[in-house]
């Protein structure tokens, strides 16, 4: 591969300057071509590049049918890319619009590139959904959506205990808006009004400094948080409500969501400065023109400009908190209790679908498929919140000139 990679750039820049030179060759002073060499050099180049690595994905179609690897990508690849070169130096002429040709080509290749993640999301909803069937084939959807008891266990043969399951989606649904929920109410005022300092209130030089510090949080692996919150989090709440005389488990969701909620703090502050900054100056000039002070200024002009961006960057970090495992494995256990009290061990929909799909369990069995119809139930979460996203960006954007 990286013999193919090196020759195909090799043989592009070849082509480049292949073409740059038929053009000024036959460039004279009493003509005038309609694109410089240069655009004729980036057109010769990039339908030989183009040219050979289209060869080179059908080689690697060959090399399922027994031929030899090296043999049947890198020469057709070559091949094609000196026919390609040849093609398109022979195309040079006075009139030709090279420039042109050149950016239908990025074009397409710019098309291409979004068209792969379009498909690719494409394909994971439909090999979701089509998994999520065979589920539903199995447990009634009335039964996954309103069950109010999880337990996939099933046995692998008649003779096991257990022999049936409770997939009720319920108690994980609570469990993961608990963690949520939480861990919004520690990042959402946080980031926030860290944002407004840094945006508003701090030096140039102090900003410098603390939105990397800041950032930094954001880096911290999510295991590296889980251990810190099971060792240390969870062992502290328990004590603090030991000594309050309430019951605390082990593993809480509390623990979780706090932790969780020191993770997303970086998506809402930086976010949320970056919109801050990008409100135009004149309105704060305005409003301290009218004798507002810095507090209002920031509370009634700066904070309603930038709230679309501001909610924005909230669906943000709610998508990455529902979205997390490792913490909530960690610090909240895999107990698929129905419950609303962040003092109980409580589980969620991503640490379920770790766990179903890990073991010596049959994947057409009802635990393992059941994987599949948590995340389609997680995706359509998820895209409700970006929905909601987009509608009150689009409902309250405004356009400063």
């Amino acid at each position: 591969m990286l013999i193919f990679i090196a020759s195909l750039l090799v043989l592009s820049l070849a082509a480049y300057f292949a073409g740059a030179a038929r053009a000024r060759g036959l460039a004279t002073s009493n003509t005038q071509f309609h694109s410089t060499p240069g655009y004729h050099g980036l057109y010769t180049a990039s339908l030989a590049g183009l040219a050979m690595a289209a060869a080179g994905l059908v080689g690697l179609g060959l090399v399922h049918f027994g031929l030899p690897s090296f043999g049947s990508v890198l020469i057709p690849g070559v091949i094609a890319a000196i026919a390609a070169t040849l093609f398109a130096r022979n195309r040079i002429a006075q009139a030709f619009r090279a420039r042109n040709a050149f950016e239908r080509i990025v074009y397409a290749i710019l098309l291409g590139c979004s068209m792969v993640a379009i498909l690719t999301t494409a394909g994971i909803i439909f090999s979701v959904a089509f998994e999520t069937l065979r589920f539903f084939a199995r447990i009634s959807p009335l039964d996954f959506l309103f069950g109010l008891q999880w337990s996939p266990q099933i046995a692998m043969r008649s003779d096991q205990v257990g022999s049936s399951g409770a997939f009720g989606l319920i108690p994980l649904l609570s469990g993961t808006l608990l963690i949520t929920t939480i861990a919004m109410s520690v990042a959402t005022p946080l980031g926030i009004f860290s944002a407004i300092y840094m945006a508003e209130y701090a030096s140039p030089r102090l900003r410098a400094t603390l939105k990397p510090l800041l950032e930094l949080l954001a880096g911290i692996p999510t295991v590296v948080l889980g251990f810190f919150a099971a060792l240390t989090m969870a062992p502290l709440i328990r004590q603090t409500g030991e000594a309050l005389g309430l019951s605390v488990a082990s593993e809480s969701a509390l623990a979780a969501g706090l932790v969780m909620g020191m993770m997303i703090i970086p998506f809402i502050s930086s976010l949320s400065d970056d919109v801050i900054n990008a409100v135009p100056q004149s309105l704060r000039d305005a409003s301290y023109a009218l004798g507002a002070t810095k507090s209002e200024t920031a509370r009634r002009v700066v904070f309603p400009a930038a709230l679309p961006g501001i909610v924005s960057a909230i669906m943000l970090a709610a998508s990455r908190a529902i979205g997390e495992t490792m913490i909530v494995v960690m610090a909240a256990g895999l107990a698929g209790n129905l419950s609303f009290n962040p003092l109980d061990a409580v589980t969620t929909i991503t640490v379920q679908i770790a766990t179903l799909l890990v073991g010596d369990q049959e994947f057409d069995s009802a635990k393992t498929l059941a994987a599949f119809a948590l995340g389609f139930v997680l995706f359509f979460f998820t895209l409700s919140l970006n929905y909601i996203a987009l509608r009150v960006v689009s409902r309250y954007r405004e356009a400063y000139e």
